[in-house]
């Protein structure tokens, strides 16, 4: 839906800003960021520095620094992330199903 306002034009989302900015690998961009935002709020509501959470997360400084920034979290695994969220006293599900007819392929979600 497009909406013009005074000069301005106005796009509305699908939900997903890394689909709306054309990236093939959208679904996968925003499940990292989703679980990344999610570690680094329990690291920030823990007060843990850098330092204390990369040793908790048994990991070096510059992974935590990628969370606390978000650059570089693309290279993060989704797996890696879902291990240091059990290390963040989390449990993690991992649900698969068939995707509805109407949708053309499978897709990555991140329920949180």
């Amino acid at each position: 839906m497009v909406n013009q306002i005074e000069d301005e034009t106005i796009t509305e989302s699908c939900g997903n800003v890394f689909a709306d900015l054309g990236f093939e690998d959208a679904d996968e961009m925003l499940a990292k960021s989703s679980l990344a935002i999610m570690i680094r709020d329990i690291i920030k509501r823990r007060g843990l520095t850098q330092a204390a959470a990369a040793k908790l997360l048994d990991t070096h400084q510059t992974q935590v620094s990628r969370l606390k920034t978000g650059k570089g979290v693309d290279s993060i695994s989704l797996d890696l992330l879902m291990h240091w969220l059990t290390k963040l006293d989390r449990n993690v599900t991992v649900s698969v199903k068939r995707k509805p007819k109407s949708q053309n392929e499978g897709r990555i979600q991140v329920a949180v």
